[in-house]
């Protein structure tokens, strides 16, 4: 099984553009130590969601001094931010070998939109995020987490190879649904280290969620 570590933002939170931002910002240094301990597991994928310039400011140059990967779930509607990912940052990131997906235009949540919204959320912002990083966009992550089975079929027939959860539990690693499990301000290495070696709900939720995949096919 893959343990899905995702990452907001690194370092503080200047200023919340939604309720609540702040409590998904993980320090400097603890996300390094996670990436020393944790890193180099066969077992561990990393992501980071929304598009912050520490995506680039530190996550970039400390995955790339430890030779890692990670993908990075951009926001089309941010690229003007300036406490956002630029379309040349995320061209660069990439380059550096990274994988680049969709988080959306807004940051709104996908389950029951209508039909302009869908096509904003799942297919322009799509379109944008292409073009700016120079590449294709096939995995997405769902912002807020939230999702039922309509939207995964809507997700299925804009052909994305991959969608991520904010679930937490373990994942199969060539499954079309990843669960992830967030990494908050309110984490220590050592609750991290349990995510990692000894995972909840897996028992608890690994049925239901195959059973909804499986009526999205």
């Amino acid at each position: 099984m893959t343990i899905n570590l995702c990452f907001h933002g690194l370092g503080t939170c200047i200023r919340e553009r939604e309720p609540g931002e702040a409590g998904y910002w993980v320090a400097d240094e603890l996300f390094l130590r996670i990436l020393d301990e944790f890193g180099s597991h066969p077992w561990v994928r990393m992501s980071f969601d929304d598009g912050n310039r520490s995506d680039v400011a530190v996550a970039l140059p400390a995955l790339q001094e430890r030779g890692l990967h990670a993908t990075f779930f951009a926001l089309a509607g941010r690229l003007d931010d300036p406490a956002s990912l630029s379309a040349s940052e995320l061209s660069q990131l990439r380059t550096a070998g990274m994988g680049i997906g969709s988080h959306g235009w807004s940051h709104s949540p996908w389950r029951g939109m209508g039909p302009e919204d869908e096509r904003r959320e799942l297919v322009e912002a799509r379109a944008v995020l292409a073009e700016a990083s120079r590449g294709p966009i096939d995995e997405a992550a769902l912002p807020l987490g939230r999702y039922d089975r309509q939207l995964l079929t809507r997700l299925r027939r804009h052909g994305y190879r991959s969608v991520y959860t904010s679930d937490r539990f373990p994942a199969r690693p060539t499954a079309w649904l990843q669960a992830r499990y967030s990494v908050t301000a309110g984490d220590t290495l050592e609750s991290v280290r349990s995510m990692v070696t000894r995972p909840q709900r897996f028992t608890e939720t690994r049925n239901r969620v195959a059973s909804l995949a499986k009526r999205v096919r």
